[in-house]
């Protein structure tokens, strides 16, 4: 990708920055600026996702015949990069990024004109319901049981790791629907609302001591077969399809936004050792860059990821990883001090050490699943081998 400007993108670029100005309050400025994950409060979230969708800006990278913008390659990466700078809150990915580009290349017409429409107004907040205690990189093995009934299916069992299902008004889910079949051919992709009786959701502290995750539990819950996504037995095809986009969502924006911060910090403390980490950390940020570029235009002209969306997962994760380790090792002693009302938007507590790297140790901690989430790292890299390399 070609990242010189052209006169119309430097034009861009100023129409997005006068936005950011005019529409990023303090306190959602806040909220980015203390993220501890790539998942932040909706109290936050839900409220620059409405400012984002008057301005149809919402979602850059949806076909603009389902309420995308139509920009190009560099547009997306102009706003991307400039939401990061200004401190604009993420999006929850679950919807925006996941779940929605799977109705439009799964949904029926029904499908798209229900589901869509309320993603994009954040009028739904989804969660997903893929891992369960014994299937989690192994996901194929999963045994959320759904068996049908008239119109519907009744579903019994668990999912885990479900993050900000206590959230959510719907969920995307996986259930086995033939549990005589391969276990990749008796999977069915569901559409649920989380509302429905029979749905328990009990939370999970991390270790960045946080309420992000939680575990979920149906016990005898129907869910309308209008919900299926794809045909039944087939949810795989759509699972897979799905997890192209999670592994390739979001930007290298956030990692350069962040990269460059510690930079500055760590310049000012005169280091060596340090000043070398991040140098290195650009490096590898670039290469990430390359990988982006690839996928995108690929997405542009209708086609999936494909195993680019595998690379991507491990470079972005390793090196958010790499980043912490460096903005931890910045902290020095006062990584040790865990304060996590300090890192809350609205809070008034005061950071202990430098305020630069307040949320060093919880994204430290929350961080280290980013290796394992959306399949972990090796099994990544055997998609790679087999995509890729015909392994």
């Amino acid at each position: 990708m070609n990242l010189d400007l052209s006169p119309q993108d430097i034009e861009f670029q100023q129409e997005v920055r006068a936005f950011l100005k005019d529409k990023l309050t303090p306190e959602l400025a806040a909220a980015g600026r203390l993220a501890t994950s790539v998942f932040i409060e909706p109290e936050f979230t839900l409220p620059w996702q409405r400012i984002l969708h008057e301005r149809g800006w919402v979602a850059p990278h949806w076909p603009k015949e389902y309420g995308g913008p139509g920009w190009s390659e560099m547009q997306r990466y102009i706003f991307a990069s400039e939401c990061a700078r200004a401190g604009a809150p993420g999006l929850a990915p679950m919807g925006l990024g996941m779940v929605g580009p799977c109705i439009i290349g799964y949904g029926t017409p029904e499908q798209k004109a229900h589901y869509l429409p309320r993603i994009l107004s954040g009028e739904d907040y989804w969660c997903q319901g893929y891992s369960e205690p014994g299937s989690g990189s192994d996901l194929a093995s999963l045994q959320l049981r759904a068996v049908s009934d008239g119109d519907d299916y009744v579903l019994n069992g668990t999912k885990i790791w479900t993050t900000h299902a206590h959230h959510a008004n719907k969920m995307f889910c996986l259930v086995r629907t033939d549990p005589e079949a391969k276990q990749q051919k008796g999977i069915t992709f569901l559409l649920l609302d989380m509302n429905t009786p029979g749905i328990k959701v009990a939370p999970i502290i991390t270790l960045a001591g946080e309420h992000e995750l939680n575990q979920v539990f149906f016990d005898d819950v129907r869910v309308p077969k209008s919900g299926r996504l794809g045909e039944e037995n087939d949810g795989w095809s759509v699972a897979k399809y799905l997890l192209e986009f999670e592994r390739s969502g979001g930007s290298s924006a956030g990692l350069e936004a962040g990269i460059a911060r510690l930079q500055r910090y760590v310049t000012g403390l005169g280091e060596a050792d340090l000043m070398r980490r991040v140098a290195e950390l650009s490096t590898g940020l670039e290469a990430i860059k390359g990988t982006e570029q690839r996928i995108l235009s690929a997405v542009s002209s209708g086609k999936p990821p494909g195993p680019a969306a595998s690379m991507l997962k491990i470079q972005r994760t390793e090196l958010m990883q790499a980043v912490d380790e460096v903005a931890v090792m910045a902290n020095g002693l006062y990584a040790g001090v865990h304060q996590l009302e300090a890192v809350h938007p609205l809070s008034n507590t005061p950071p202990v050490g430098p305020a630069e790297l307040v949320t060093a140790m919880p994204r430290y901690l929350n961080n280290r699943a980013g290796s394992i989430y959306g399949g972990s790292n090796e099994v990544q890299r055997g998609i790679i081998a087999k995509g890729v390399l015909g392994l």
